[in-house]
């Protein structure tokens, strides 16, 4: 995806920048790798040239992250615990497609500075083939999070169809959001995944 998404202006070429130290986080390792991917395309772009980059090892680099498809999603897995929470956080008493609307929306909330990775990471992972085979197992795992969350509060095994429909069809009005965002740039990330889910909550009926 050579010369698309937003320009991200951190490390601006393949030498490990003056006077710092080598990239120790997911996140810094993560950013490194998505302003590779936006500059110089994703297929161009090689493990040793995000490691040389982050001024560490390729030994290092797969401490971290097992392939350089698994940089654009940052760490993943500590996200999904955050999702976690956000939906177990909310009491009971809220109606369960009001919860999953919350909790998505604040899984989703982005301090500015975070925009431009974030519309940069999503940009990659809608428009590069390379990447959907790696996307097709992250989504299932954050259904799989939706799901237990909707077996849970409906009492009903996780792999019962009732929340199996409930992961997908959450996971398709997040995407559609998320496609929606990226095609206008003056939108708001959270306002169009609160209007997306409470459509999905209202079973479409409002819509004209």
């Amino acid at each position: 995806m050579e010369g698309e998404g937003p320009t991200m202006t951190t490390h601006p070429d393949l030498r490990p920048v003056a006077g710092r130290p080598p990239v120790t986080t997911h996140d810094e390792l993560c950013q490194i790798g998505l302003h590779l991917f936006v500059n110089q395309g994703f297929d161009n772009t090689s493990v040793d040239d995000i490691a040389l980059t982050a001024g560490i090892s390729r030994r290092t680099f797969f401490r971290y992250y097992e392939s350089k498809a698994d940089v654009v999603w940052g760490d993943f897995d500590d996200a999904l615990s955050g999702l976690k929470s956000n939906l177990h956080a909310i009491p009971r008493s809220v109606p369960l497609m009001d919860a999953l609307r919350q909790a998505v929306v604040a899984f989703n909330a982005l301090a500015p500075d975070q925009v431009a990775p974030h519309r940069a990471r999503m940009q990659l992972i809608l428009s590069v083939p390379a990447l959907t085979a790696r996307s097709s197992i992250r989504y299932a795992q954050w259904r799989a999070v939706i799901e237990e969350f909707a077996a849970d509060r409906l009492s009903l095994p996780s792999d019962h169809l009732i929340p199996r429909s409930i992961g997908h069809t959450a996971l398709g009005a997040a995407l559609a959001a998320h496609e929606q965002w990226l095609q206008d740039e003056s939108s708001d990330l959270s306002a169009l995944l609160d209007l997306a889910f409470t459509a999905l909550a209202n079973g479409f009926k409002e819509v004209t």
